[in-house]
C-alpha cells in the first residue's frame, strides 16, 4: 500500500493528516490519519465508519475534517455529543486511522442508486461490496502496522454502528488487531431476520451480507474467531435496530467462547441506558477499558 499526503493541519493533541491510501487493484481511498504530539511509537486506532444514509462523509465522522464541514459537525452532535470519538482518542495519545470506504466521502456515488448499482454490478463479477469492505478495512489494519509512529503491537479497531460491525470482523480476519470496541452493532442474525430490520432491506444490508456463510456461522461466531483478544460490545437498551433476544443470544454465544479460552475477563458486554449513539460518557467507559487492555 502507497501513501500520498495532501494536507496536515494542527489540532488539539497533535496533527491531522488528509492522506490517500493506494489498495492498488485499481481502488485508491481518501484517509485521515490523526498523529499525537506526543514522542511515538503510539498505540493506534483504526476508526471505522458508519453507514447511517449519509454518504457524503464516511472517514469524517470519526475524525474532525481538515476543513469546517456542516455535515460532519452536524454528524457528531447526532451520534456523538458534538464529539467525534477520534479526535478523544487522539487526545488521549492514539494514532487515529480512518479511511473511505467505497461509496461514502470521496468515493461516494450517487446515495442509494449508486450503491444498489455497484452491489448489482459486484456480484454480477462474483464479489460483494461485504468483501470489499472487509478486504480493504484489513489492508488499511496492514498499512497502519508499518507505519513508524505506530506500535504494531497495539493496533486497536474502533468503530459505531456499522462501523462496529466492522471492528469485530476486521478483529476476526487482522492478525494486528489486538483489541476491538465495538459500540450498537452485535446481535444473532436469526433474531434480526425480520421485516423492516435493516438486515432484510437492500442499501446498508449489502455491506454486512456475506453469501454462504451463514450456512457455517452466525455473527457472534465470526466475531468470537478474534478471541481470547479483548472485546468491548455494546447496544443500547433502546437501540431500535437490535431487537433484545438477539442481543441477548449473540452476547450468550460470545461469553461461551471467551469462557472457553479462560479468557472470560478480556470480554466486556454492556447493554446501557441509551439509543443507537456512542454519546461521550461511553466513550470515556469503552476508551479507559481500552488503554488498560493495551497497556
Amino acid at each position: 500500500i502507497t501513501k500520498e499526503v495532501f494536507t496536515e493541519v494542527p489540532v488539539a493533541g497533535g496533527v491531522i493528516q488528509e492522506i490517500a491510501l493506494d489498495f492498488g487493484s485499481g481502488l485508491t481511498a481518501p484517509a485521515l490519519l490523526a498523529l499525537p504530539d506526543t514522542k511515538g511509537p503510539h498505540p493506534a486506532v483504526l476508526a471505522l465508519h458508519d453507514h447511517g444514509s449519509e454518504f457524503a462523509i464516511g472517514k469524517e465522522k470519526c475524525l474532525p475534517s481538515t476543513a469546517p464541514n456542516p455535515v460532519a459537525e452536524a454528524w457528531a452532535q447526532r451520534f456523538f455529543g458534538a464529539r467525534p470519538y477520534g479526535a478523544e482518542l487522539l487526545r488521549r495519545g492514539f494514532a487515529v486511522l480512518s479511511v473511505d470506504a467505497l461509496g461514502w466521502g470521496g468515493r461516494a456515488g450517487n446515495g442509494y442508486a449508486a450503491q444498489q448499482a455497484l452491489a448489482a454490478n459486484l456480484m454480477q463479477i462474483g464479489l460483494s461490496p461485504a468483501s470489499i469492505m472487509a478486504w480493504e478495512d484489513c489492508r488499511a489494519a496492514d498499512w497502519l502496522a508499518t507505519h513508524p509512529s505506530v506500535d504494531a503491537q497495539r493496533i486497536a479497531a474502533v468503530g459505531f454502528s456499522l462501523g462496529g460491525f466492522r471492528a469485530w470482523q476486521t478483529a476476526a480476519l487482522s492478525p494486528h488487531i489486538a483489541a476491538t470496541v465495538s459500540i450498537s452493532w452485535m446481535a444473532s442474525l436469526p433474531g434480526l431476520m425480520t421485516p423492516e430490520n435493516n438486515q432484510t432491506r437492500g442499501q446498508s444490508a449489502f455491506w454486512m451480507t456475506h453469501p454462504l456463510l451463514a450456512r457455517y456461522l452466525d455473527l457472534p461466531d465470526i466475531a468470537a474467531l478474534s478471541a481470547p483478544r479483548p472485546l468491548w460490545s455494546e447496544v443500547g437498551l433502546a437501540d431500535h435496530l437490535f431487537p433484545a433476544p438477539a442481543v441477548e443470544s449473540a452476547y450468550t454465544r460470545l461469553s461461551e467462547v471467551w469462557q472457553a479460552f479462560g479468557a472470560a475477563d478480556r470480554l466486556a458486554l454492556h447493554r446501557p441506558d441509551c439509543g443507537h449513539s456512542f454519546l461521550p460518557d461511553r466513550q470515556t467507559a469503552a476508551f479507559d477499558w481500552l488503554e488498560r487492555q493495551l497497556r
